[in-house]
């Protein structure tokens, strides 16, 4: 199994604690110029992240996940030479699964042939972060999209010829009512134009994180928690009529249609070893867990030397 963590978003959502850094939010030339100079300083790094740690990549690893941050910001080229790196070794795939996580807005702004080329590079699910379809909720999130977004990017993925797509959601907000709970379910199940709904389904009940804005939001008196009442009453619910849906509940927060099961998240919890490329990035090798430190510079430093030993920490 391989993990690489993409250290990028356009803006940082209330409720995350995953590292990431601000990539350029404004169009224009200069910021465009400086946006693709660090990408090819991270793609570089990366590139020689693989190399020098291409042994401890197991010859049965056969899943391939790309999350964040969002992975979607970055263009095409930062993928090809990810996986050109892997070939070289022998770990270039094709795997029985490769996820990559995607933001709705961005696929939208880049379309079908990003989603195409994203296909041609092997992958074969991709993951996309909803969240809700209150636009009101998405607001609070100060997610970018807004949950027209979020039907036009699922159209866009399935006419680019996705056929495995998973979709995040996140339950348990204070101003999240019952109905509104269950009026996301019931778009979720809705948002394919093809009427197949998604394949697959993570949910997640809100929790407060150290570090993230809405932990600093609750300090200060700026709103509240859910109680347990509610958090479980929408548990249920979302329980309740995902069976009803078809979708086998495999995992506490995580729900699939038959046979699509996400392999690589599967493993993780059955502590299959794997390893974690890039800033911030976790692995499970030889019974010990390992991370990178969560630092794009020194990253981007080590890359240059070739030499990842400082950016190492474990138990």
């Amino acid at each position: 199994m391989i993990y690489v963590h993409i250290p990028f978003c356009r803006s940082f959502c209330t409720y995350c604690d995953f590292y990431s850094e601000v990539a350029a939010k404004c169009r224009g030339a200069e910021n465009e110029r400086k946006q693709e100079e660090l990408f090819g300083q991270y793609a570089d790094a990366l590139v020689a992240e693989v190399k020098a740690r291409g042994q401890e990549i197991t010859d049965d690893a056969n899943t391939l996940y790309i999350g964040g941050g969002t992975p979607s910001v970055l263009p095409l080229y930062v993928f090809e030479r990810l996986l050109d790196a892997l070939h070289e070794l022998g770990h270039g795939g094709p795997y029985d699964e490769f996820t990559v996580e995607v933001n709705p807005e961005d696929i939208v702004d880049k379309g079908e042939d990003y989603v195409r080329g994203l296909l041609e590079l092997g992958v074969n699910r991709v993951s996309m972060g909803v969240q809700s379809f209150d636009d009101g909720i998405l607001k609070f999130m100060n997610r970018r999209h807004n949950a027209s977004v979020a039907r036009q990017a699922y159209a866009i993925l399935e006419n680019a010829g996705v056929s495995n797509i998973s979709v995040d959601l996140i339950f348990g907000l204070p101003q999240l009512s019952d109905d509104q709970w269950a009026e996301t379910l019931k778009h979720v199940l809705d948002i394919s134009p093809s009427g197949m709904p998604p394949r697959h389904i993570s949910a997640y009940q809100l929790s407060v994180e150290e570090g993230s804005m809405l932990e600093k939001m609750i300090a200060k008196g700026m709103c509240g928690e859910a109680s347990d009442d509610q958090c479980r009453s929408q548990y249920d619910t979302l329980c309740n009529v995902l069976k009803c849906a078809g979708y086998d509940h495999y995992e506490i927060s995580n729900f699939a249609l038959p046979g699509y099961q996400a392999q690589h998240n599967s493993a993780y919890w059955e502590h299959v070893p794997y390893i974690g490329l890039g800033p911030g990035a976790h692995s499970f090798l030889d019974g010990r867990r390992r991370w990178n430190k969560e630092d794009l510079s020194a990253y981007i430093e080590a890359g240059r030397t070739d030499d990842f030993s400082a950016l190492q920490a474990g138990e």
